[in-house]
């Protein structure tokens, strides 16, 4: 499953732990968890108890358990104005990240679940890509967000590899 991330509270979750890859534009982020979930209303918050004060706090017995193991991968995308002016450069770029996204996790050593930012940190040159949305452009994204998620996927596999018996002296 594949899913969007939405609140802001889950950015600033992802984004306050350290970049998992990095290449010249953009940089991974990625904590194994699942998202905020949002607030139930229940029938008891619009309407005045007879009994007394109702309790502040209204959770369910079983949302404690939903979010300690993730079940799916959720991806989020920071492309700052800064970094992209105009409106169709962004929009292309955001486009890329979950295209080269969902083709990573469609691959057959599949992404880690849990909540994934990709955030755009540099521009690319106008110089070299003039057009906002040419196929240089969207071939150079495609090409550096695929690169990026195989570096990204690279610690999780040399943390799934046994360590190495070191030869007695």
């Amino acid at each position: 499953m594949i899913g969007r991330i939405l609140r802001s509270a889950d950015f600033e979750r992802v984004l306050g732990s350290p970049s998992r890859a990095r290449s010249s534009h953009f940089a991974v982020h990625h904590v194994a968890a699942s998202p905020i979930l949002p607030g139930k209303k229940l029938s008891t918050d619009a309407v005045e108890l007879s009994t007394g004060d109702a309790p502040d706090i209204h959770m369910l017995v079983d949302e404690g358990r939903a979010q300690a193991l993730p079940q799916g991968c959720w991806l989020g995308s920071v492309v700052p104005k800064r970094h992209a002016r105009r409106a169709v450069t962004r929009t292309l770029l955001k486009r890329q990240i979950r295209a080269a996204f969902v083709a990573q996790a469609a691959a057959e050593e599949p992404l880690l679940p849990g909540l994934w930012v990709v955030r755009l940190r540099a521009p690319f040159d106008i110089k070299q890509f003039p057009s906002a949305s040419s196929e240089a452009l969207r071939t150079a994204a495609r090409v550096e967000l695929a690169q990026l998620f195989e570096r990204a996927r690279a610690p999780q596999r040399e943390q799934q590899r046994p360590a190495r018996a070191r030869p007695q002296a």
